[in-house]
């Protein structure tokens, strides 16, 4: 049995994982920066071992620093969390070359997901429906253009190792494919390091839908539904919900079947995300696997009533599934509130919360690291807490949020509140009639109006 797990992370998904590994009596060990020596992951974890000054590069991301911290700690597992290590493949040889469980998958898996293109060729071998495109990375522009003329405009250009919306341009037409090839080869080799992009047929009026998966890397492979993720800026998700308004049982079916599918052709173990994209006829295209816990994993949880953290922990310790029934119950939301201002371009607002109170009550969860006092750093991402309501139903769910968002109080800094607000009293959100583009369409009143909840 695993007996104690560092967190190789910050902010709330450390806290989270150490709520986890103390209900199922396991130690846990925090690493912080010098900017996060006061953090509430500090305080609750068992021990705490500082890695380095406030830069991610030289803290969060330092391998030598977090192994050294295990070592000295006597953990005998690593969680990585989201987001900085935890889908790099050399860090879980590392945590394996020094007898640390990695709870998370093979780094096998991790690399053949992370390198996009190998991703949707495993994925289209095991049956999963891809978006038409060119096999692999295009060499040139030439390429990508005979690639774009087969499958005509307009077409999206990937980074091959890119996420998080970086490294990718859509075009429109042959001129505009030229410029906007050579934009998201730079992006991505500034980004990543590696400037292979392929190119892929733009799907229209596509809606962003992912399948959580927990596989034990032992044959075993069942999926949790999905969570709706459309409403997105720039490509980052500012709402998840599951159920998707979108999604009936029958959808629900065929992506399920096809998220075990392509998590089978990889022997996957432990949680994660095969992310599709849905086009307005219901036809699904594989778009990424994520080889992680994902930020939304709270909504999963809510309408299905488990601890995706415990699914992981217990199959890194070796644990086989049993069972591949689960049902969703209810309609779960999730608002992430994070520390920009949606009245100046959400533009990041760091510095002191001075006052801070958490909506209360039925069906209503808040995981967050902040408190009143706390100094919001600005090395980091800008998410600040994640609010998920949940309730018997989509139109009851929506009102229970916007309870929440009204009771949610917090000073000193500009927050995402105010946007969420407008956004669950849009009409269009509230029919569920939105996709990927849906936030160009939003128009954000000014500040000064009041927003009734």
């Amino acid at each position: 049995m695993i007996q104690k797990i560092l967190i190789a992370n910050r902010g709330e998904i450390a806290l989270r994982v150490i709520r986890t590994c103390h209900e199922m009596g396991i130690k846990t060990v925090a690493v912080y920066s010098t900017a996060d020596r006061d953090t509430l992951a500090v305080r609750f974890a068992d021990e705490a071992v500082c890695i380095g000054p406030p830069a991610s590069s030289e803290s969060y991301l330092r391998v030598d620093r977090i192994i050294a911290a295990a070592e000295v700690t006597g953990a005998d597992a690593i969680h990585p969390g989201y987001g900085f290590l935890a889908e790099n493949a050399d860090f879980a040889d590392v945590c394996a070359d020094h007898d640390l469980i990695f709870i998370g998958p093979t780094p096998e898996t991790i690399r053949k997901m992370g390198d996009k293109s190998v991703a949707k060729e495993t994925m289209r071998a095991a049956g999963v429906p891809v978006v038409p495109g060119s096999d692999g990375e295009v060499e040139d522009v030439e390429e990508a253009a005979r690639v774009a003329d087969e499958f005509g405009y307009p077409v999206m250009i990937k980074a091959s190792a890119g996420g998080g919306g970086r490294g990718m341009r859509m075009a429109t037409d042959a001129a505009d494919l030229r410029n906007q090839f050579v934009a998201a080869s730079t992006e991505a080799e500034a980004a990543f390091g590696n400037g292979e992009v392929y190119v892929e047929k733009f799907v229209e009026e596509p809606r962003h839908i992912e399948i959580q998966v927990v596989g034990d890397g032992q044959g075993n492979v069942i999926h949790f539904g999905e969570r709706e993720c459309s409403i997105q800026r720039r490509h980052q998700k500012l709402l998840e919900e599951a159920p998707s308004p979108f999604v009936d049982e029958a959808l629900r079916a065929r992506m399920g079947e096809a998220a075990i599918m392509g998590a089978e052709a990889v022997n996957y173990a432990g949680a994660g995300t095969v992310e599709f994209l849905v086009d307005r006829n219901k036809d699904f295209y594989f778009m990424e696997m994520n080889t992680r816990i994902q930020v939304e994993h709270c909504v999963t949880e809510e309408v299905t009533d488990t601890d995706l953290i415990e699914w992981q922990i217990r199959i890194a310790d070796g644990e086989k599934i049993v069972s591949g029934d689960r049902h969703l119950n209810g309609h779960a939301i999730e608002c992430r509130i994070n520390a920009e201002d949606p009245f100046n371009n959400f533009s990041p607002s760091p510095g002191t919360i001075e006052g801070f109170h958490s909506p209360k009550g039925l069906g209503v969860r808040c995981d967050t690291h902040v408190f009143a006092g706390y100094s919001i750093p600005p090395h980091y991402d800008s998410m600040i807490a994640k609010l998920i309501v949940r309730d018997h139903n989509r139109e009851r769910a929506i009102s229970r949020m916007l309870r929440a968002l009204d009771e949610f109080v917090i000073e000193g800094v500009k927050t995402t509140i105010p946007f969420h607000q407008q956004l669950l009293m849009d009409e269009r959100f509230r029919a569920g009639d939105f996709d990927t583009k849906f936030l160009e369409r939003f128009e954000l009143a000014p500040p000064e109006v009041v927003v009734a909840g």
